[in-house]
């Protein structure tokens, strides 16, 4: 450690008694305090945007589940399952963000396939339903990372939310791409 991280980590201060009146002022602005430092508003565009993309995520898989046949049907259609929860799982913890930063999230099914960032394809055989799958898997993928690149350090508790959902997207994909080999 130099010398001036060593001055400045014995310099830090916490001012307890300005903290204190600032968190009295604008309480119905919850856990968004004037520290929150991201675009409000674009961050809670961008996720209804993931909000959007993981209920289209859940209702793919939930048909691609109840649709699978053929011989090598029943693990892929328990993987589809076990990745429809999942996704749920996702929507409902951005939902959950989406709150907490004064939004409200958007779920009208007829904005959901305007909004999200995959599409819904129903496909007919097990092989084009795996492949759509990581096709979806793929682009949340991407969108997941530009989103946590985006925030970086001014909203900690997004990108840390969005790198998360975003590692379990990249196991989908891993599983997705097992079943093509």
């Amino acid at each position: 450690m130099d010398m001036s991280t060593q001055s400045k980590k014995a310099d830090f201060h916490v001012d307890v008694q300005a903290m204190r009146e600032r968190a009295r002022k604008g309480l119905e602005d919850g856990a968004v305090t004037d520290t929150y430092r991201a675009d409000r508003e674009t961050v809670l565009r961008l996720l209804n945007d993931a909000l959007a993309t993981e209920l289209v995520c859940v209702l793919r898989y939930k048909r691609h589940f109840f649709m699978a046949r053929g011989m090598n049907a029943e693990p892929v259609a328990a993987e589809f399952a076990e990745h429809a929860t999942e996704e749920q799982q996702h929507a409902d913890r951005i939902a959950e963000r989406i709150v907490q930063l004064g939004g409200e999230p958007d779920m009208n099914p007829a904005n959901l396939a305007k909004r999200s960032h995959s599409e819904y394809v129903e496909a007919s055989s097990l092989e084009d339903m795996i492949k759509e799958n990581l096709v979806a898997e793929r682009i949340a993928i991407d969108s997941y990372k530009q989103i946590v690149d985006y925030i970086g350090e001014d909203d900690p508790t997004t990108r840390r939310l969005m790198e998360e959902i975003l590692a379990v997207e990249e196991e989908h994909a891993d599983d997705l791409s097992d079943f093509l080999d």
